[in-house]
């Protein structure tokens, strides 16, 4: 499970995304929403692709041995530069590995700093704490999240 390759967004079949997006293990850790239709994930893949031309940003998807694992992603959200990995619980064990080559985008985009947050249902990560140059409580569109802040070296 070693061989990740990223896509850029309109290179991947949004029927190929929505079970995986639909997926009740991956919607728990995510602020809820509807379940998407394939005409509601192309406009939220269209968005991701406007996020993807936002200069600073960077949105792919994860593909791992030809199979669509997730996305993973750099976005501006309220000026911080945030990370998002969100992966098929199958894959889980990529996390870290997509979170160091994130990190190293990062750093080729020239940030500083990145923030992660984490919603409630999601454990404490050892690894983020020691990085962390903090980790506080969010409250973002109603709901709690861990929020690490992260430098880029």
């Amino acid at each position: 499970m070693s061989n990740i390759e990223y896509l850029k967004f309109n290179e991947i079949d949004p029927n190929d995304f929505l079970p995986l997006l639909n997926s009740q293990k991956i919607r728990k850790h995510l602020i809820e929403h509807e379940l998407f239709t394939v005409d509601t994930l192309t406009a939220w893949m269209n968005t991701k692709i406007e996020v993807d031309a936002t200069p600073g940003c960077k949105v792919r998807g994860i593909v791992c041995e030809g199979e669509l694992a997730g996305w993973c992603g750099i976005q501006l959200d309220g000026g911080k530069y945030e990370i998002a990995i969100i992966i098929d619980d199958k894959f889980w064990g990529l996390g870290k590995k997509v979170f160091q080559g994130m990190m190293f985008w990062a750093k080729e985009l020239d940030h500083d700093e990145v923030y992660i947050n984490f919603l409630h249902t999601r454990p404490n990560y050892k690894f983020l704490n020691k990085i962390a140059k903090s980790v506080y409580e969010t409250e973002l569109f109603g709901s709690k999240f861990t929020s690490y802040q992260l430098t880029v070296k």
